[in-house]
């Protein structure tokens, strides 16, 4: 009987489609390699930008209780980073190469970053849908093919519920509060919407790495389920809290046991994806000019490292 041999790529996509958890010591197709790289890094540089529109309201949150749970939430974000940075790394790249790639534009960061914080209701639907879209995203990412990368989001998705918590008390309570406080609410629910909505990437006809990340389960649902997921939880959520979401075409449908809902302004998504976003410029800048700054604590870092290594091997050569 004669026996087929299978290549090493066939091999790997064997691997894939039994669950079996891809390690870093593991031979993988470069292509694999290569979109991890970009996944996970925008995936970091996305935690780290992130942490700019939410630190613009620290000193202006209306109570000292209110400041110590957003310090602590932004505190939270640079941790993500910090551990999906370190998932990168194990792929063979640096992370001095993923933040250069970040400062110079090749890198990119998730689009809702470019639009600005402009009331506290924004710290609410910061919280509530932005971190909601980033749990429907981020909770099958614990069941990605890539190790490390998985193990990373275990973490990161159990802090990411309570920042979604988080956002929905403060907009709960606004909701609650005096009828300014309500249009407040009413008003940042209007501008984060449909951008929102973006986050889960352009549509499936129009995404060129949805069917290869699919394929290796890197990702576990397509953009547009995983907008379709959004659009059901977060619909009956608005009508507890009496807002009102900001598209006449969303009705429930019988048939599909789902909700409808309008399109996406395209042509906006990809005016902010190629750099013309509100805030684009301002919060590249803010990450470059952050990374100038602390040169200085980076460089005696380093400085103490060597001296501390240079004493250790003396002691062991005496």
């Amino acid at each position: 009987m004669e026996t087929l041999e299978l290549t090493q790529e066939e091999q790997f996509q064997a691997r894939i489609d039994a669950d079996v958890r891809i390690e870093p010591k593991d031979w993988m197709p470069e292509a694999y390699r290569k979109t991890l790289i970009r996944q996970i890094s925008q995936h970091a540089h996305s935690e780290l930008v992130g942490m700019l529109p939410e630190g613009n309201w620290i000193t202006r949150a209306p109570s000292l209780k209110r400041k110590s749970i957003l310090l602590a939430k932004v505190q939270d974000e640079a941790g993500h980073g910090l551990y999906l940075y370190s998932a990168a790394e194990t792929l063979g790249t640096t992370r001095d190469q993923m933040l250069a790639d970040l400062h110079s534009g090749k890198a990119k960061y998730s689009s809702i970053f470019n639009y600005p914080t402009l009331s506290w209701a924004d710290m609410g639907c910061v919280g509530w849908l932005v971190d909601g879209a980033a749990i429907l995203n981020q909770v099958p990412l614990c069941r990605t093919s890539y190790g490390p990368y998985a193990r990373a989001m275990v973490r990161v998705c159990k802090e990411e519920s309570f920042h979604q918590r988080q956002g929905f008390e403060i907009m709960q309570t606004l909701c609650e509060g005096a009828p300014e406080q309500k249009a407040m609410a009413q008003e940042a629910l209007n501008r984060w919407w449909w951008p929102t909505l973006m986050m889960f990437g352009p549509a499936d006809a129009d995404s060129p790495n949805t069917e290869q990340s699919m394929k290796w389960r890197i990702k576990r649902f397509t953009n547009d389920e995983l907008r379709q997921k959004f659009v059901d939880m977060m619909v009956p959520q608005a009508e507890f809290l009496g807002l009102t979401v900001p598209d006449e075409k969303v009705r429930w449908n019988e048939e599909r046991q789902a909700y409808d809902f309008g399109e996406v302004n395209w042509e906006e998504f990809w005016n902010v994806v190629k750099g013309n976003g509100l805030c684009n410029q301002e919060r590249l800048q803010a990450r470059v000019d952050a990374w100038e700054e602390g040169a200085w604590v980076r460089e005696a870092a380093l400085a103490h490292a060597a001296k501390r290594a240079a004493r250790e091997l003396a002691k062991s050569a005496a």
